[in-house]
């Protein structure tokens, strides 16, 4: 059994998995507008399909993709992560979340064999759609509260916390939780001796 979450590349090249706890915030590892511009991956329609693949969304649909669908997630991933960042979101960036969430979204259906598939030929609007109203779902639930930016002055992932004390301070203890505790230890190292 693999463990949830994405894998991602740190800026040195090591790997690690990261789990933002909704599909929503998978998108946000995309890129962004500002300064996120620089890991920017969504160029071109297969970009999209490659992120649903990695996404939590199982099974992985068989999207029709266009630029157009490409061009619209890139406004909604940026438009997200401003309402996440913002402690009272902007109306214009909560209305590019809302319209894509009143659109139709991915339908699920019991396929041949009893296996979860999904209804018609979807595309990426109806992806856009799902991840939106995951958004929604996140932002008006009842973990609203514990969407998080990772404690590492160098990371600005976002992630649901869903520990139970609330408590989760790192996008990853594998990576950011790891490497602070490294620097906490050299710098006691360094005070002792």
């Amino acid at each position: 059994m693999t463990s949830a979450g994405m894998v991602l590349r740190s800026h040195t090249g090591v790997e690690y998995r990261f789990d933002p706890g909704a599909l929503c915030l998978e998108l946000l590892v995309t890129g962004g507008p500002g300064p996120y511009r620089r890991y920017e991956v969504l160029h071109a329609p297969d970009d999209l399909v490659a992120w649903a693949e990695r996404s939590r969304l199982t099974p992985t649909p068989r999207l029709r993709v266009t630029a157009e669908h490409v061009a619209a997630a890139r406004r909604f991933r940026d438009a997200l992560l401003r309402v996440v960042h913002a402690p009272t979101p902007d109306g214009a960036d909560l209305e590019v979340v809302n319209a894509a969430a009143r659109r139709p979204a991915l339908a699920p259906v019991i396929g041949p064999g009893g296996a979860k598939a999904w209804a018609g030929e979807p595309d990426g609007e109806q992806l856009l759609a799902t991840v939106a109203r995951d958004a929604v779902e996140l932002l008006t639930g009842a973990f609203a509260h514990r969407v998080r930016t990772c404690s590492a002055a160098d990371c600005r992932l976002v992630y649901v916390d869903t520990s139970r004390p609330g408590s989760r301070r790192w996008c990853s203890m594998e990576h950011c939780g790891n490497r602070h505790k490294v620097r906490a230890a050299r710098a006691r190292r360094t005070e002792g001796g």
